[in-house]
């Protein structure tokens, strides 16, 4: 085997998926369950859709299930979603379904890929493009190497039609929209743990707080003050189909 072919296998596939990524109809930051729920719907429906993790891994907190026991619970409303990426789940109680939670996480990240969403990791949202009536058009991006190095390196964008923020309890995106721009948006903060006016609220928070910018997941109930609810992952899944289902929405009333 040659080194240097490895190297250049490695680098010229990432760069065509990378450079390919520059234009897109929806830039998601954050695979976390929400995030590449959206993104799977989105591909499905034949949508340029890439999403940006900065982290490692992907999956949010969903790997770890509850205090780490890595079970996670779904309700009834989106047991639907389970079944069709092929998770398996198991009543536990009338309305309570127990499902592993690496399952969860490693099956629905191979149906997003396999749907044609592209996943780059270890890239941080540094800040956002914006244009004429302030909104949203792309993402600032940079390694995320670099801000854990508090290292002054210039980053690079991506233009999308729309970002949707999937970024779980800091609200990234929306808190970098807030403090930036003129868009009015404030992230409100999470409330303490309401399991289930948790799960009702973030499907209510799940919509376009400024031109061009969604939010799905926990981000919508930061941003909205809605309470946290633990180990349970409904409301993360159906979010992300709700936030995949306003942006083609959204993309077909922009279209020419």
């Amino acid at each position: 085997m040659d080194e240097v072919i490895i190297t250049k296998a490695i680098t010229e596939s990432y760069l065509k998926d990378l450079l390919d990524s520059t234009e897109l109809d929806v830039a998601i930051a954050g695979a976390g369950p929400s995030g590449m729920v959206a993104g799977y719907y989105l591909a499905k429906n034949k949508v340029k859709v890439a999403i940006f993790e900065r982290k490692l891994s992907v999956g949010g907190g969903m790997w770890g299930g509850g205090m780490m026991f890595n079970r996670i619970v779904v309700q009834s409303e989106a047991k639907g979603i389970l079944d069709e990426l092929g998770i398996s789940a198991k009543q536990y109680e009338k309305g309570y379904y127990i499902a592993d939670a690496v399952e969860a996480v490693s099956t629905l990240c191979s149906r997003c890929i396999n749907a044609g969403v592209r996943i780059f990791n270890l890239l941080s949202v540094e800040d956002v493009m914006i244009r004429e009536n302030d909104r949203i058009t792309g993402l600032v991006l940079n390694w995320s190497a670099v801000s854990l190095a508090n290292l002054h390196v210039d980053p690079l964008a991506i233009r999308s039609k729309l970002v949707i923020d999937a970024t779980g309890h800091d609200a990234e995106v929306c808190r970098i929209v807030g403090r930036k721009t003129g868009t009015g948006v404030v992230v409100c903060g999470e409330k303490s743990m309401w399991a289930e006016l948790g799960e009702k609220e973030i499907i209510n928070n799940t919509k376009q707080v400024c031109p061009g910018l969604l939010v799905t997941g926990m981000a919508a109930n930061a941003v909205f003050g809605g309470p946290r609810m633990g180990a349970i992952f409904g409301g993360m899944l159906l979010s992300g189909r709700k936030a995949a289902k306003l942006a083609m929405d959204l993309l077909k009333k922009t279209k020419p």
